[in-house]
């Protein structure tokens, strides 16, 4: 399962390459990690040894995997930027890569992005233009299942183990009634006691993201 999305999002990064990169990007090692405060992430050091060579990485956050496919090609998209910027000596970022500056901007919407700023992390917010999302579909970049990192889900009390007879049975933590929400743009959490939709107005409107305590 998550080889078929593994080679969904190197077969991203290749088209992308071809498509807005003029394929000048050398190969990168593109993976899928926990990473729930954030939909991303480019490594600036080549973290990677390949055989004898060394390359960076471009992850991929497995907890925001469940976005439609042009979104999460955008996210691939904005790490390419990275990746770009650091070949051609542009300084896209600063205190410690956190605050994306105008540079960054204007790169990465010469590349069908659309960049919103948010407070703490500048010009950050990334959606797929309608150019971008034509592009994502003509090349047939489609999700192959629907696969999410989600976290555990609490075994519901009273659950039989061992043989299916009572043999081994065991009490499950009871689920927890509160609900925990994060700022994918700048970490930001807070907890409520039932499904809400809240927009971070500090990062320009971003969504909360609900994930699993």
């Amino acid at each position: 399962m998550l080889k078929d999305y593994q080679e969904l999002l190197e077969r991203g990064f290749a088209v992308l390459n071809e498509v807005y990169f003029n394929n000048e990007l050398p190969p990168i090692v593109v993976s899928i990690m926990s990473s729930p405060k954030t939909n991303g992430h480019f490594t600036i050091g080549k973290v990677w040894r390949v055989e004898n060579e060394r390359m960076n990485e471009i992850n991929v956050s497995a907890q925001h995997l469940d976005r439609p496919a042009e979104n999460v090609m955008s996210t691939m998209c904005h790490e390419m930027v990275h990746y770009y910027c650091q070949i051609h000596g542009l300084h896209e970022v600063s205190q410690n890569g956190r605050y994306h500056n105008k540079i960054f901007k204007r790169e990465a919407e010469k590349r069908g992005l659309v960049i919103g700023y948010a407070k703490y992390i500048g010009y950050s917010v990334t959606e797929p233009s309608e150019e971008f999302k034509n592009i994502i579909k003509s090349y047939g970049l489609e999700k192959p299942i629907e696969l999410n990192r989600d976290g555990e889900i609490p075994v519901p009390i009273g659950v039989k183990g061992g043989n299916g007879n009572g043999d081994g049975n065991t009490t499950a933590k009871k689920k927890s009634s509160t609900r925990k929400y994060v700022c994918p743009a700048c970490g930001a959490s807070f907890r409520a006691t039932r499904d809400i939709n809240v927009l971070h107005e500090d990062c320009n409107n971003v969504k909360f993201v609900k994930v699993e305590l």
